[in-house]
């Protein structure tokens, strides 16, 4: 039965009940016209101006010619000409893709080419860069220059601020559904070229109401915004104050002092960070200078917090903490600690799925696992992914057994929490045991000097693969390899302590922030192979 003869022959609604990305923004500007959305140092932009800026932009881009459906780029760091564009990009029913500014040429080149964008908004600095900039002349892309750095009128480019001139502030008429295209994000790819993670509108808006509901988000919080805005979390976590008049407070990029005089100057409630960030800030000399009062609830992401920073962090900053977890194919949040319990367990504990989720363990048969047992972590629910572009395998893959399939192992505990224990590529297999990477990492960065860890498995005759782990000391600090063995010895079962131990200079890292391990592994891969013992 069609959905007409389902109705009885009345259409639905049509624009009249479409979500859209861009609508987020229309409809608190219209609640919340004076409020402060952003603020960059000690510029403020009020919702009305990001409102009519937002339009002027994307009747801008309806005047070059562009149509529902189009491919555009941001290759920008933060900024709030960058959100501008974002929202401008959305009301034209144009589709985002954004390029992660630390990826280099060829990677970058890779993207536009494989998502076929036309035209792309560009820092002007980042076109400064001579390889980059040889790369996207060679492709012909009409591009549009952002003054981030004074010198937008030296590359002979459009500008962004000059573009607005003229412009109608009225939003134009743009044909689309929320189920169509609104954006493409590129994974950080560690092993192999990214893929291309389709979402549409309805995705997003279900992912920053649910984001809203779950941190109990209103019109007077606002949240640093020093991660990178062309990142899935660092956008959701943007629209998700904004959907409720709430403001972020623009950064480019980590700086302890910066963070802290954002949340004095701007009364922030939330903070969102690595944990290497809370110890930074933590420790800096001149943290008690600044009234950090108004933070209610900290949020800590992308690795868990050791035991011993959390108990001080909350002690110390703030009397909450959470971690969400999501992932560019499953729009984030999908999980999310409850602070309730933030004393009372501790490791990698990804929390509850979030209210627009359903998250279970499965195993490779397809068959739902229950409370304690491990397998993947799958979800449905209507942040789920389009599909990854031009990648229909890919994409049938990802939906197996008729959930979104994560990669992730873990299992959920009798409290209803996914406990992650590692990627399932991650898994390590030593001497007829699993080893998860997790676990080991978790105690390394227990010891007080390391900053960072890794562990990977490695080749070796004996053991089929032999756990290794290479660590990054905190600055100043010292410690022997020796040394952090026998902290493992102290606190791991024997067949989990790492039988390689290096301290390195620096962690390979993709542009995203995650840990490379295909580089560790591949560096040193024959090193018990060839009869090397330490």
């Amino acid at each position: 039965m069609t959905s007409l003869e389902a109705t009885g022959g009345v259409p639905g609604p049509g624009r009249i009940g479409r979500v859209a990305i861009g609508d987020i923004l229309r409809k608190s500007a219209k609640r919340f016209p004076n409020r402060i959305a952003l603020t960059d140092g000690a510029r403020q932009v009020s919702y009305d101006e990001l409102e009519r800026d937002a339009n002027r932009f994307a009747n801008a881009l309806v005047a070059r010619g562009l149509k529902p459906g189009a491919k555009i780029s941001t290759i920008c760091n933060n900024s709030v000409e960058f959100v501008k564009a974002l929202f401008g990009i959305h009301r034209a029913g144009l589709v985002w893709v954004p390029i992660n500014t630390m990826l280099g040429p060829d990677d970058m080149s890779f993207i536009l080419d494989h998502a076929g964008v036309k035209v792309a908004v560009i820092d002007d600095n980042l076109f400064g860069q001579p390889e980059r900039r040889a790369a996207l002349e060679a492709r012909g892309i009409e591009l549009i220059a952002v003054n981030l750095a004074g010198k937008a009128a030296d590359t002979g480019l459009p500008t962004f601020d000059l573009l607005l001139d003229g412009q109608s502030e009225i939003e134009p008429e743009a044909a689309f559904d929320d189920r169509d295209l609104a954006m493409i994000i590129y994974t950080s790819g560690t092993t192999s070229r990214p893929k291309g993670a389709m979402h549409g509108h309805l995705a997003v808006t279900m992912a920053a109401m649910s984001n809203a509901i779950e941190m109990h988000l209103s019109r007077n919080d606002g949240i640093t915004g020093q991660f990178p805005l062309f990142h899935c979390a660092a956008h959701v976590v943007l629209l998700s104050y904004l959907i409720v008049g709430g403001k972020m407070a623009i950064m480019r990029g980590f700086d302890p002092v910066a963070c802290m005089e954002a949340i004095q100057r701007d009364k922030l409630s939330v903070f969102i960070g690595l944990p290497l960030m809370y110890q930074v800030i933590l420790d800096h000399p001149r943290r008690k200078e600044f009234d950090l009062s108004s933070l209610r609830c900290c949020i800590y992401t992308m690795a868990p917090m050791p035991r011993p920073l959390l108990e001080r962090a909350i002690a110390e900053l703030c009397p909450t903490f959470v971690q969400p977890s999501g992932q560019t194919e499953m729009y984030p949040a999908t999980t999310m600690s409850q602070p309730d319990r933030q004393l009372e367990r501790f490791g990698n504990y990804w929390g509850e799925s979030t209210l627009v989720n359903e998250t279970a363990i499965m195993d490779d048969s397809g068959n739902l696992l229950g409370v304690g047992q491990i397998g993947e972590i799958v979800h449905r629910g209507p942040n789920v992914m389009l599909g990854y572009y031009k990648d229909p395998e890919a994409t049938e893959a990802a939906r197996k057994f008729g959930w979104h399939h994560t990669g992730d192992l873990a299992l959920i505990d009798e409290h209803g929490e996914v406990l992650f224990l590692d990627r399932k590529k991650d898994m390590i297999k030593s001497g007829g045991e699993n080893v998860a990477s997790v676990k080991i990492e978790e105690t390394l960065l227990a010891h007080p000097a390391v900053m960072n860890a890794a562990v990977v498995g490695l080749p070796h005759p004996q053991w089929g693969e032999a756990v290794s782990g290479f660590v990054k000391l905190k600055p100043g600090a010292q410690a022997t390899e020796a040394e952090i063995i026998e902290h493992c010895k102290k606190h791991l079962g024997g067949f989990q302590v790492p039988k390689l131990l290096r301290i390195v200079d620096e962690m390979p890292m993709t542009a995203t922030g995650k840990l490379r391990k295909v580089e560790l592994r591949n560096a040193f891969t024959d090193h018990f192979m060839l009869g090397q013992t330490g």
